[in-house]
């Protein structure tokens, strides 16, 4: 009894050494060796500028235009895209430093697309730029179609409390801030990069359609009426599409409570994704550029309905024009700044 008991036992050491031995063998089949320092890691791209799309038509390239494709005919053709977990769209970025992204529309979209970026240790942000780059609407006693603006403020529409008109004393405002949210609703941007903007873009050429100068003559406004131009102010970030001259009269008050310049742009995306860059990074290089593709309210001999749902032939006009002069006058800013960099990497210069 003893010796089978011997026997076994020397049976199960035997076993035991042929597992080990097994187990050391595919563990070390299945181990890549050791890289050596310099593949194992990559060093992170050292972003000069980031330019943020909100949204693409079709493809990036060779259709027709939404926010990105002006952009990445310019300066990413040919880029590998980068996969960034979190972000609606790929990075793309050049060997000048210069990269961009379309985030999505909204705030929600846009803001946790580009706080996935940034936290992401492909990129070096510590220096970087930001162009906030979109269409937008503009009320007519201010803007007209096809201008770009470049923004003073950046106001939330929607921090606050709302009514219905009918549920208040007449003409008096249906919005009352919300308290507790004055570092969240309103941002106001560096005032020598706004200068540097409009010094290197002001006199930019920009493009116009034969249908926006028919459709601005339903406007009796001068401003409405003027061609493309390239301007400054405050642009409101909501995510209504708002419309109406009530709705616009609402949003310039409300920039005028917050102490901010003249509402001119109403656009979805610029307050929100500021708001996570300042978390990260601050807000002294943040710009937000914007080009007007219609008015926030219809012409005095259409209804607000009307205005919103046109009739077949009675848009605006002027898209595809002013897609192209957002980046016309975007890359003269990027092109300076990537150009200097010695005297921009460690701040804004003064004009």
């Amino acid at each position: 009894m003893s010796s089978h008991r011997s026997l076994l036992s020397r049976a199960a050491a035997r076993w035991s050494a042929l597992c080990a031995a097994a187990l050391l063998a595919t563990a070390c089949a299945s181990t890549s060796p050791l890289p050596n320092a310099s593949t194992a890691s990559v060093a992170p791209i050292k972003v000069k500028v980031f330019v943020a799309a909100m949204f693409e038509i079709g493809q990036n390239t060779g259709d027709r235009a939404g926010e990105f494709q002006h952009w990445y005919e310019r300066y990413w053709k040919g880029a590998k895209p980068m996969a960034v977990p979190g972000a609606l769209q790929p990075v793309y970025c050049n060997a000048d430093g210069v990269c961009g992204a379309v985030l999505g529309m909204g705030k929600v979209n846009s803001s946790s697309s580009m706080q996935a970026i940034l936290l992401n240790p492909q990129f070096d942000f510590s220096q970087a730029y930001y162009v906030i780059s979109g269409v937008a609407g503009t009320p007519p006693a201010r803007g007209t179609i096809g201008e770009v603006s470049w923004a003073t403020w950046l106001v939330d529409y929607d921090l606050g409390h709302r009514w219905a008109p009918e549920e208040n004393k007449a003409g008096e405002p249906t919005f009352m801030p919300r308290k507790g949210y004055e570092d969240y609703r309103r941002f106001k941007l560096n005032p020598d990069l706004v200068g540097w903007a409009m010094k290197l873009s002001a006199d930019t050429p920009l493009k116009d359609s034969e249908s926006a100068r028919k459709y601005r003559l339903r406007y009796p406004d001068a401003a409405a009426r003027r061609a493309p131009f390239v301007g400054t102010g405050t642009h409101m970030t909501g995510d209504t599409f708002f419309h109406g001259p009530g709705m616009s009269k609402q949003a310039q008050y409300i920039a005028k409570l917050y102490g901010a310049d003249d509402y001119v742009i109403t656009e979805m995306e610029a307050a929100a994704i500021t708001l996570v860059i300042k978390r990260t990074h601050g807000t002294d290089r943040v710009m937000s550029l914007r080009g007007a593709v219609n008015f926030d309210q219809g012409n005095p001999k259409e209804s607000t309905l009307q205005h919103l749902d046109p009739a077949p032939g009675e848009t605006a006009g002027g898209f595809a024009e002013t897609v192209e002069n957002i980046a016309l006058v975007g890359t003269r800013v990027v092109d300076h700044i990537v150009a200097n960099w010695p005297q921009w990497q460690g701040g804004v210069p003064k004009p």
